[in-house]
């Protein structure tokens, strides 16, 4: 796990911040971790709305782009909308302590647009692209 301040990349915090670890970061991709826990929007006392997954890859997102603002000398929290092209998801329904690993990769940038693609899996079993 890298030793690197999330809070300093991504505007989120919590009940909404997703995101409890950086295993690797690079220019265009970035792969995260995160615990399902009772603070996650969705959790209904036992297990959490998959749809939720839809931000953990949106958060891992913002991490290459703030670990690229910082990179650049500017404030590396930046706030950003996300419209989904297509998802896929392999569970309905996330249990309350579930290891997530989040992979991203981003395909397309310009300006402010950035075209990006993202797996959710747990083990080795994928969650949702």
């Amino acid at each position: 796990m890298l030793n690197i301040d999330i809070d300093s990349l991504i505007p989120h915090r919590e009940k909404i911040k997703i995101i409890s670890g950086i295993m690797e970061i690079k220019d265009t991709t970035a792969i995260s971790t995160a615990t399902v826990n009772s603070n996650w929007p969705s959790y209904n006392g036992n297990e959490v709305d998959s749809l939720v997954l839809i931000e953990a890859i949106a958060q891992t997102a913002a991490i290459v782009e703030g670990y690229k603002r910082k990179q650049q000398g500017k404030d590396g929290v930046k706030g950003w909308l996300v419209g989904i092209k297509s998802a896929d998801f392999k569970i309905e329904k996330i249990p309350i302590n579930t290891n997530l690993i989040i992979m991203i990769e981003r395909k397309h940038s310009f300006d402010n647009y950035g075209v990006i693609d993202g797996v959710v899996k747990t083990n080795e079993k994928i969650l949702a692209t």
